[in-house]
């Protein structure tokens, strides 16, 4: 269990993550890439009053987070995607800013989403590199449980989340207004916020947590809800599969997707963040390849282009960049 650190004074203190110039280093980050946003647009030019006023709101503990705007998207599957308004966005720049630093030092290395120098890629190299590992150079059977979470972000529990907050953070303003933001949205987290993607993380450690210290397993990868253990004894996965569902109903209410757990050996393929792992090779999953090609042949951007190259650098795709347009042109 991670001490109890007092984020009341100092380097991580409400003061701090509420001050003007938090608040306008979170602005500068916010703002790139969104400057032709009309709603972007309109907050900029009152800026300093903006802030200001925003910053008086937190200080006199006035502040009340705004409702969200719904509206879905396809990426690939529908997603429902809630959307604040650029100041309550802004704040939770403020936020991530200040918090991020302290809490990633106590995440263990094998998490890998929404963190900084991580990455699915890293997440991807790291796979191969415990698959060596467990099949010692691919000369011994390498098994493998993959788990993901049914309706991961829409179950996060906001008491239990609150629980974990407190046992970690002993200012009452800096959890009064992390709960404010956890509380404006029902039920579990809102797919968009940038705190979510940080609270997840701080959620999900009590799992990683829990499989590096009591199950003392050497081999575990998460990305998000996501993770996968490898080991060279398929009965070893399987007396661990339970324990793993169990921590995870008990104590943080989540629930194992019944159709996404899967304990199977590396030679017969391991769907893992999009692609599927062989022993001496990488392939794209069939659905995000045939989605790939129809954005391709309807028109790739020279940016889209770039992008999919780097994804398509991490495996064995040869046949899928050569469709993509030359560089540059």
């Amino acid at each position: 269990m991670i001490g109890k650190v007092w984020l009341g004074g100092g380097l991580h203190s409400f003061d701090t993550i509420t001050s003007v110039e938090n608040l306008l280093g979170a602005w500068q980050e916010f703002v790139r890439g969104k400057k032709t946003k009309p709603d972007v647009q309109e907050f900029g030019l009152g800026l300093m009053d903006a802030i200001l006023t925003l910053h008086d709101d937190l200080v006199t503990d006035s502040y009340h987070h705004s409702p969200y705007l719904k509206f879905r998207i396809n990426d690939p599957k529908p997603r429902d995607i809630s959307k604040t308004i650029v100041r309550d966005r802004l704040l939770h720049h403020a936020l991530y800013r200040v918090l991020y630093p302290f809490f990633d030092g106590k995440f263990i290395a094998d998490s890998y989403s929404c963190r900084v120098a991580k990455g699915a890629h890293r997440a991807l190299n790291r796979f191969r590199a415990f698959a060596c590992q467990v099949s010692k150079n691919h000369t011994r059977t390498c098994w493998v449980l993959t788990c993901d979470i049914r309706k991961f972000f829409a179950s996060i529990d906001h008491g239990i989340l609150n629980d974990i907050l407190e046992a970690h953070i002993s200012d009452p303003d800096t959890l009064g207004l992390l709960s404010e933001i956890i509380e404006s949205f029902s039920p579990g987290l809102p797919l968009g916020n940038l705190t979510s993607q940080l609270l997840v993380n701080i959620y999900m450690n009590e799992f990683d947590q829990f499989a590096k210290r009591q199950l003392k397993t050497k081999h575990y990868i998460r990305y998000a809800d996501d993770f996968v253990f490898l080991h060279q004894d398929k009965g070893y996965l399987e007396e661990l599969l339970p324990r793993v569902g169990a921590f995870l109903s008990e104590r943080l209410k989540l629930n194992l997707h019944p159709k996404k757990v899967s304990i199977t050996t590396l030679a017969s393929g391991i769907d893992f963040l999009g692609w599927v792992h062989f022993p001496d090779h990488r392939v794209l999953r069939t659905t995000t390849k045939r989605r790939m090609i129809r954005r391709v042949v309807s028109g790739t951007t020279d940016e889209q282009a770039a992008s999919y190259r780097g994804l398509l650098s991490h495996g064995n795709t040869k046949k899928l960049i050569s469709l993509l347009p030359a560089s540059g042109a």
